[in-house]
Formats: C-alpha cells, structure tokens, sequence
C-alpha cells in the first residue's frame, strides 16, 4: 500500500515531506507571480511621484530617490485631462446604465423555458460571439447614423455584450420559479416580476455584470480612435494616448521644459486614469465569485 499523504497521530494530523515540499513550492511560486504582476503597478506609482533626474539615476524604481509632485500638478492644472475624464466618466455611467438596462430585460426573458423560439433568439445572440459585421461595415453604420464626433457611438453599438447576457439569463434559470408563479398569482405583472422580484435577489450577478460594463467603457479606446476626432469629445484613454506620443515626439525634439516631456508626469497620467477604477473595484470583488459561479453552470 502506498504510503499516506496525511498520517494521523492521535489527534494531530501529520504531514508528509512530500506535501511540505509540494506546499512550500506553491507558496514561493504564488509570492513570485504576485510580486511580478505589483512590480510594473508599483513602478508606475513610484515614478510618478519622482523627479526626472530621480527617475534617470536608476534603471529600477523602488522608492523615489528625489520626490517630486511635479507631474501631478501639471495634469491637475491640465483642462484637457478634466473634460476627456468627463467624457468618461458619462460614456461610463450612462453606457454602464443602457447595457444593464437592455441586458437585464432580454437575460430574463430569454431565461423563460416557455418562450417560443428561445433557442433560435440564443442561438443568435451567441452567433455574434463568433462572427461580427467587420470593421468597416460597422463604421459605415456609425457614419450613416451620424454618430462620429459624438460620445454615443462608444455606447449605443455596445449597447448589450452577449457574455454578459448568458451569465444574467442563467442566473435567472438558477431561481425558483414559484417566486415568479407566487408574485403572479398576486397579480404582479411581468415587468413587476422582474423589477420587484427577480431583481433585488440578483445583486451578486447584476453587481458582477455592471462592473465588467463599467469597466469596459472606462478604458473604452479603440471605437474613441475609430469614431471620435473632435478633442473635446475625446475619453481618458485616447486623450492619454495622444499625450503620450506627442510627449515622446516633442522629448525627442528637446522641449523647453525637460520634466513636462518625460517619463514622470506619463506615469502620474496613467495613475489618474487607472485610480478611480481601483477604488470602485473592493466594493464590488466580494460580488465576483457569487455572480460568476451562478451563471455558469446551465447551458
């Protein structure tokens, strides 16, 4: 008989070298990845907040060796920065509220065994997973609609993300259906089921939902490039972009200030972009694990 991972004696549970051995490589192998995934975070961090002589003089930033609040002022003095970060902030809010709006309402009614034709309307609806209209046709429609220059073209062509309705759809198949024959007999109406019923029993998923929307269009850049050229309709994101290059271009140039051109104020750029992100998102992680694993495991 093979020996035992566990041994117990007595009342203490012995552990085997090859477990001890086993759990120490797991535990030098976790504390690795993690410090690999904070290092670039807090490189970030640490540059920001340091001079662009402190940020030369070493290859490898631990702690600011010459601190410097430079850059920070610099964008917080900066207009562009406030009006790109409220375009965000309404593409976020508004976009978040439409999709959760739209998603919701076809989740739930396409989480009804009785519905005619549900497995043509999912059948569809996954269909989009794999194939889309391309490119340039969806320009075509975003022109045709007048959309280009308008914050509405970040929102309106993702108004509902097929991924999220099938984690919402099956959260909906997982509830006990006497809640909805009970509120029926009632005499609630369907649209009450939903909104007074279904919904207050749902935050884990429609939390969990909600941030991956509002996650998606406050770091929304691709359609701003494809879609926006106005500046003052510009997002964070593509206003952080173009930053970026002219500073590298003008860098290379020789500008008259050698701090506003370099590393230190980029990094207190991206600081300002990715913080209110990383504030929002405790408040919402102990939601993750109940709305993921909810939806997703019906078919």
């Amino acid at each position: 008989m093979a020996k035992q991972k566990y041994e117990k004696q007595g009342s203490h549970i012995k552990v085997s070298l090859g477990s001890r051995i086993f759990d120490a490589f797991n535990i030098v192998f976790l504390t690795f990845l993690a410090l690999a995934c904070f290092y670039p975070f807090w490189d970030c961090l640490v540059v920001s907040f340091s001079s662009l002589k402190g940020y030369l003089s070493t290859n490898i930033h631990l702690w600011p060796s010459e601190w410097s609040f430079e850059g920070y002022t610099y964008m917080l003095t900066n207009i562009d920065l406030w009006t790109s970060y409220a375009n965000s902030i309404f593409i976020t809010v508004a976009g978040t509220a439409i999709n959760m709006l739209i998603t919701t309402m076809a989740a739930y009614v396409l989480s009804k065994k009785n519905l005619k034709g549900q497995r043509f309307f999912m059948f569809m609806a996954v269909f989009t997973m794999m194939f889309s209209g391309g490119i340039i046709p969806t320009y075509i429609v975003i022109k045709d609609l007048h959309l280009i220059n308008s914050v509405w073209s970040m929102i309106l062509p993702t108004a509902i993300n097929t991924y999220n309705l099938v984690i919402l759809r099956n959260f909906f198949m997982d509830l006990p259906q006497e809640l909805e024959e009970a509120a029926l007999l009632d005499g609630c109406t369907e649209v009450g089921v939903l909104f007074k019923i279904m919904l207050p029993i749902s935050k884990p998923a429609l939390t969990t939902v909600t941030l991956f929307y509002a996650v998606d269009h406050w770091n929304e850049f691709f359609s701003a490039i494809m879609y926006i050229n106005d500046k003052k309709a510009w997002p964070l994101q593509l206003f952080l972009r173009s930053m970026l290059f002219e500073n590298d271009a003008a860098y290379s140039g020789g500008g008259e200030s050698l701090f506003l051109l370099g590393q230190p104020m980029k990094m207190a750029a991206v600081m300002m972009a990715i913080i209110p992100i990383m504030c929002a998102y405790p408040f919402f992680q102990k939601y993750f694990t109940a709305g993921m694993t909810a939806g997703a495991v019906k078919g």
